[in-house]
Formats: structure tokens, C-alpha cells, sequence
């Protein structure tokens, strides 16, 4: 990395540093990818902030997206992905999120943040306050749980069937026809080793 690159970055977090001010956790840059952590409580602040700013013009919301981590006190990482259309600069803003705690709806700020929330809502359990239609998205109506959480089990809590007597879908226990095999990764179909490969002949 040149220079003059390291300048452009240096002034880049310089600025967002004073635009944002103390709401900053922590900066980080790799290979030209900005990333900023911020406090949970402030992100609609600072979506605002990086929004309206001339400087930074982040008029894209290109994604939100969360990450489970269950050992950890603040179990949940939001991931806000911005773009500017007028620089082409991108900017990664992360939230750390507990178990049951609100996040602040961003739908206000960019549109394009209501199927992401009820993605989030869907698959985590994160609930967005001040969200105008915070439904399920992925799963069906009365679906119990949140699929991406990583204390989800695999097989799911019930399964989907379409009852010919009743003439409707019904749920009920799982049941699986055949049960989880641990596979030791031999098998008889191994290919030989090289020794019994070029032993061809009799060895008398």
C-alpha cells in the first residue's frame, strides 16, 4: 500500500472519527475495507450521521446481517454494509446486541432496511424497534424459534405435511426415517496404497 493510499485512509477515519465522535468503539481497515463498531444504543444516530453527511454520502443500504455467538454476553454482531453511489466508498458498521435487547429500526433512514430487520427478526430473534411491519419473512405463520441461532437443532421442532383427511397442512414431531450415521471415513471402495498398487506379480 502506497502513500498516498495511506493518507486517503488516515483522513477517511479522521473525519468519520469527527463526525461521529465518541460514539466510535473501535476502527479497523483491511485492504481499503472500512469497518467502525459502534454502540448498540447509537446506530440510528450514526446511520443518520453517515447518511446526511455530504462528505461520506452513504445513500445505500446494501445489506444487514447478524452472526450468533452463544458463549459470548452480547450473544448477537449486526452488520450494517454501506454504500456511497457518488464516491463508491464502502463502510462496514457493526452493533454488538444481547440476549432480548431492542435495536432501533434504520427503515426511516434507508428503505431498503425492512426486509433486512425481518430477516433478522426471522432467523435471530433481534427485535428492530419502531419497525412498521415486524413479521416473520423465511418461516410460516406459529413457527417456533429462530433457524440461524446456533443453539437451534438441526432436524428443526416439527415438520410440514399436507393431511388428505383433513384437507390441510398440519405440523408434527419430526420424524426421521433413518437416524444420524457418524461416518469414520473408510470405506471398502478405498482406493489401494501405491505398495499394493505396484505389487502386481507373484513375489515366489
Amino acid at each position: 500500500m502506497n502513500n498516498s493510499t495511506n493518507k486517503e485512509n488516515d483522513q477517511f477515519l479522521s473525519t468519520i472519527k469527527s463526525t461521529i465522535g465518541k460514539d466510535i468503539i473501535e476502527t479497523n481497515v483491511f485492504f481499503n475495507d472500512f469497518q467502525i463498531i459502534v454502540p448498540s444504543k447509537k446506530i440510528f444516530d450514526v446511520l443518520t450521521k453517515l447518511h446526511i453527511n455530504s462528505y461520506f454520502a452513504f445513500d445505500q443500504l446494501i445489506d444487514i446481517t447478524a452472526i450468533d455467538y452463544p458463549e459470548k454476553p452480547k450473544r448477537f454482531e449486526v452488520v450494517y454494509l454501506l454504500l456511497s453511489t457518488i464516491t463508491n466508498q464502502r463502510l462496514t458498521v457493526k452493533i454488538y446486541v444481547s440476549e432480548g435487547e431492542l435495536v432501533q429500526s434504520c427503515v426511516s433512514i434507508f428503505k431498503s432496511a425492512n426486509w433486512s430487520e425481518r430477516e433478522i427478526w426471522d432467523m435471530f430473534g433481534i427485535f428492530f424497534s419502531g419497525h412498521p411491519d415486524l413479521r416473520r419473512l423465511l418461516t410460516d405463520y406459529g413457527f417456533e424459534g429462530h433457524p440461524l441461532r446456533k443453539d437451534f437443532p438441526l432436524t428443526g421442532r416439527v415438520q410440514v405435511k399436507y393431511d388428505t383427511d383433513q384437507n390441510k397442512v398440519i405440523y408434527e414431531p419430526v420424524n426421521l426415517v433413518q437416524e444420524y450415521r457418524d461416518f469414520d471415513f473408510l470405506s471398502p471402495w478405498e482406493r489401494p496404497n501405491n505398495k499394493e498398487m505396484n505389487d502386481t506379480g507373484d513375489k515366489n
